[in-house]
């Protein structure tokens, strides 16, 4: 399985854990980086001294290579970026914004930068702005999301044929089929999420990560394009934003309802009525919380199990 994926972050596996907001601390980071994966810190929900802790936790519990995910949106990005140089991170994963406002600064520091995008448009903006690989996120990915509502089955493909640094596929994979499906379009790699959700290891609340396993098909939504695109459960709240938009509510009403720290209430505290809870359409597909080096496991066996597949059709 090497490629240039586990070359550029000198790991086993080309599977990467997303940065995910309340549910990729350094618990989650270590335990898929020491099974030959590539953890990464959800920065987020983090505040800075938060995150410092969750740096030297996650250093102390592996001696091999992870990353941190910052949403570029975040306020006091200035403050993150500084500690992740101080405190020594070598890859850095962004996302939400422009990428090449932050890129050259880390990569002056010798930080590995890879950027999420949801279109070739923007694919094209993160190599232009040189980060050392891409990762093309599908529709169908839980939390927020792009507008154009691509699916991965679509955007890999598209993305590859413009771009000449590695690329990691993100969006609806939580299997070893899926993760080949994806290096057949293109893919060098994968980032998966709600999977790893799912995962004893995962810092999100256990009612959360039960609600995921018993959701279905067709029990995730993509909604608030007004505001920032989101993939959620349908629960209360969302079934309130559906009400919302029934009565014509304007962006500062769907701003006064989604209020402050409604993700937090909903995947960190466990309130599944009134949070926000946010996943992706492959729940569906999950049926158990397990070890994530299980589930890397399994990830593995599946993708070589299907490559032998392949070769005797």
């Amino acid at each position: 399985m090497k490629n240039r994926i586990t070359e550029l972050f000198g790991i086993e596996y080309p599977i990467i854990q997303a940065g995910m907001v309340w549910a990729s601390g350094w618990r989650l980071a270590s335990a898929v980086s020491n099974a030959g994966g590539l953890g990464l810190i959800g920065a987020g929900s983090m505040y800075p001294d938060v995150l410092r802790e969750h740096i030297q936790k996650c250093q102390a519990a592996t001696d091999r290579p992870f990353g941190v995910n910052i949403p570029m949106l975040y306020p006091d990005i200035d403050k993150l970026m500084a500690l992740i140089i101080e405190m020594g991170v070598k890859i850095v994963f962004t996302a939400a914004g422009n990428p090449k406002i932050w890129t050259g600064h880390l990569k002056d520091h010798g930080i590995t930068v890879v950027h999420v995008v949801s279109s070739v448009k923007f694919a094209l903006k993160a190599q232009e702005a040189g980060v050392d690989a891409i990762v093309a996120e599908g529709f169908e990915a839980g939390g927020h999301n792009g507008r154009d509502e691509t699916t991965t089955l679509v955007l890999i493909p598209a993305v590859k044929e413009k771009i000449d640094i590695p690329l990691i596929a993100a969006g609806g994979i939580a299997t070893g089929k899926a993760m080949l499906a994806s290096m057949v379009l293109g893919a060098e790699g994968v980032q998966i999420g709600s999977r790893f959700v799912a995962s004893k290891e995962a810092s999100s609340h256990d009612l959360f990560k039960q609600k995921v396993v018993e959701a279905g098909e067709g029990d995730t939504q993509l909604t608030l394009k007004e505001l920032t695109p989101v993939r959620l459960i349908k629960n209360k709240f969302y079934h309130d934003v559906v009400k919302a938009y029934e009565d014509g509510a304007t962006k500062e009403g769907l701003k006064e309802l989604l209020g402050r720290a409604r993700a937090k209430k909903g995947m960190f505290e466990g309130d599944m009525e009134e949070g926000e809870l946010e996943i992706g359409q492959v729940s569906a597909l999950i049926h158990d919380i397990k070890p994530a080096a299980e589930i890397i496991a399994e990830l593995v066996r599946e993708f070589e199990a299907g490559k032998k597949m392949v070769s005797m059709l």
